[in-house]
């Protein structure tokens, strides 16, 4: 039997400093001035425990982000690993239970201040919400901002009120406050995911009558899991979340899902006449790696410059609120029969004058996201918004003449860039990946994603995070000759991949260690989930497969994730109704082997294993041209659901 002397040593000494604070009825910290209540300490003490499995009085820095989850810090993985590096002074991998109890202080003190600030300056656009989250402590408390609710919901309202298959939830009220009650059979968040990303979801697959709780609960996890694959990070959302309407992940969980649709046609394929906004001696391909965000920016002042305007837009928060640049840019890019006019210029009230320029934003029938008062404030996110919906519909820019857009393919992504960009997206790496080889050529977003599949792999000390101006490519070098130094530490086939390609952003280099990073960030999930505990191949996971298939009485099987009959989806079919029997609809499976069906086949089976639970990340396309790396993960996702029924997407 483990000892546990050392924790309840520790134990003595904070009822100890509970008693000497016991008439304020709060705890002193060494690291904060926010304390916690008797109670608070046992459950730390008893958490401590839990996770000091032999008793030695220290837990590892690699449980840390499982410790916190359990007394309500729910942290990114990014914040987590800061949190090492502050905490972990003696670089012994280990903390003691008073370090636990201090850095938990400084978090619910940091919680309280921002919560508090936020309340502060702008009280008149927050809603404070207690209680909202199940696994923080009852005092946790979420900022719901207002104007968030009202454009989304006016978004929905807009763009999915004619569905047929929403008339029982829209339209939304007009200031939003049902929207948290409509989403809560997951039908609408499915219809919201399809208009941002045309065909993510088989709407077969959606349970749309006599709905009940456990099939409304089907819908949500489609949802989620096809949020997921679309990009959205979903850790820390489940189905139990969304069904109990909490606004903060509701309206949090929406804005992922409407940025997506809205930055996904800032492309060459959807608008040639990108190329016009090169700046001298700019490629084309350097341009395309600029944030969606940074597009936009250089879109508005190309408008700006053809108008003959001095002033130059430099971010979506202050140089927009007196809306002169918002005027001058729907006048350049209105159609001549529009109707727009300079009107809101003659007007020096700022409310009165954005409300002026957004009737003529309303003319080109794009006012959605923003109110006079969201201008007038700089709510960066409706103003992006605002503005990538201005783009997508009335870009003013037409194909240049002197550009040869000919022989640019590899500046479109490819189906495989996506995939792995969105699945990198969802782990919730930061910064954001835009595009897949600059923003991967530091090597921190590679770094983050070798902690998730193997924590404390990396020695975050021989990481650069900030590059000097004399120094940054030697330090960028530095870091992604460290990231190859890593693969071959988990046994990747990385012959011929050095640091340099990909720094340089080597398109086939750079991809193979990608697959390889997916490769084992999936089996490293199985491998966890497994009762022998030992690593995982892909034999197992064939093996496995057939097992099932056979158990469940189902005729289909495979050899391979090579193997070409493959193509029609059926042995996917059949497997998710092997984990869950009577999920699937035989009636609509087509068995005619033509590319029609076999496609249709394969959406339906993607949608039927993401609605049992499984995070697929594959397109119906890797599985009717039988594409073996996506395939093995299609099977190995649906493995890891069955290895835990009740797995929902909030654990990493």
């Amino acid at each position: 039997m483990k000892s546990k002397s050392i924790v309840e040593d520790y134990k003595k000494i904070l009822e100890q400093r509970v008693a000497s604070n016991h008439q304020s009825g709060e705890m002193a910290s060494e690291k904060g001035t926010v304390a916690f209540l008797d109670e608070q300490v046992e459950e730390l003490c008893e958490t401590f425990d839990t996770i000091d499995r032999d008793g030695n009085g220290y837990i590892d820095m690699s449980e840390l982000k499982s410790a916190l989850e359990i007394v309500g810090f729910k942290l990114p993985q990014w914040q987590v690993r800061k949190m090492v590096e502050d905490w972990d002074k003696s670089a012994d991998g280990r903390l003691s239970f008073d370090e636990f109890q201090n850095m938990c202080a400084g978090l619910k003190a940091q919680d309280i201040a921002s919560t508090f600030k936020k309340v502060v300056s702008k009280r008149e656009n927050l809603e404070t919400l207690g209680g909202m989250s199940t696994a923080s402590s009852e005092g946790t408390t979420h900022s719901v901002r207002l104007e968030e609710q009202l454009a989304f919901s006016d978004w929905i309202n807009t763009n999915l009120g004619h569905d047929a298959d929403l008339r029982h939830l829209l339209p939304l009220d007009s200031e939003g406050k049902t929207l948290y009650d409509k989403v809560k059979d997951g039908i609408l968040l499915c219809k919201i995911i399809n208009h941002s990303c045309p065909d993510t979801i088989d709407e077969r697959a959606l349970n749309m009558r006599n709905l009940t709780l456990y099939t409304k609960h089907e819908n949500l996890t489609l949802a989620l899991t096809s949020a997921q694959a679309i990009g959205c990070n979903v850790v820390n959302i489940d189905a139990h979340d969304l069904a109990k309407g909490k606004p903060h992940l509701v309206l949090g969980l929406l804005w992922q899902i409407i940025r997506i649709g809205l930055f996904n046609q800032i492309t060459l394929e959807h608008c040639p006449g990108l190329a016009n906004l090169l700046a001298d001696g700019e490629k084309i391909d350097e341009l395309m790696k600029l944030s969606p965000e940074a597009i936009l920016l250089r879109w508005v002042n190309h408008h700006l410059d053809r108008a003959g305007v001095n002033r130059r837009c430099n971010n979506f928060t202050n140089d927009i609120k007196d809306s002169e640049i918002y005027t001058y840019l729907l006048k350049q890019i209105a159609p001549g029969d529009s109707g727009v006019t300079m009107e809101a210029m003659s007007e020096h009230d700022m409310m009165r004058r954005a409300e002026l320029m957004l009737q003529q934003a309303e003319k080109l029938g794009c006012r959605s996201f923003l109110t006079p008062h969201d201008v007038v404030e700089g709510v960066y996110k409706l103003n992006v918004a605002f503005v990538a919906n201005l783009f997508n519909n009335h870009p003013g820019l037409d194909k240049p003449e002197n550009v040869d857009l000919e022989g640019l393919d590899h500046i479109e992504e490819t189906r495989e860039e996506k995939t792995y960009r969105n699945w990198m997206n969802s782990m919730g790496v930061s910064p954001h990946v835009n595009w897949l080889y600059s923003d991967l050529a530091d090597g921190l977003v590679i770094f983050q994603l070798y902690d998730v599949i193997r924590p404390g792999i990396v020695e975050w000390k021989r990481v650069h995070k900030k590059f000097s101006k004399l120094k940054k490519f030697m330090e960028k070098l530095e870091n992604c000759n460290y990231a190859v130094e890593l693969g071959k530490q988990l046994k990747f086939s990385l012959v011929g991949i050095a640091g340099q390609d990909l720094a340089d952003g080597n398109p086939t280099l750079t991809l193979a260690l990608i697959w390889q990073l997916m490769r084992a960030y999936t089996l490293s999930i199985l491998t966890q989930l497994a009762e022998s505990g030992s690593p995982m191949v892909e034999s197992e996971i064939i093996t496995w497969v057939n097992t099932k298939l056979s158990e469940a009485g189902k005729a289909s099987s495979i050899r391979s994730f090579q193997d070409q009959s493959l193509c029609n989806a059926i042995a996917v079919i059949d497997l998710v109704d092997a984990i869950k029997p009577g999920t699937v609809n035989y009636d609509i499976i087509r068995d005619s082997g033509s590319d029609e069906d076999n496609q249709a086949n394969a959406k339906y089976a993607i949608s039927m294993a993401r609605k049992i639970g499984a995070r697929i990340y594959a397109l119906p396309e890797d599985i009717t041209e039988v594409k073996p790396k996506m395939i093995m993960t299609v099977f190995a996702c649906l493995m890891a659901r069955d290895y835990i029924p009740n797995m929902d997407v909030k654990k990493n």
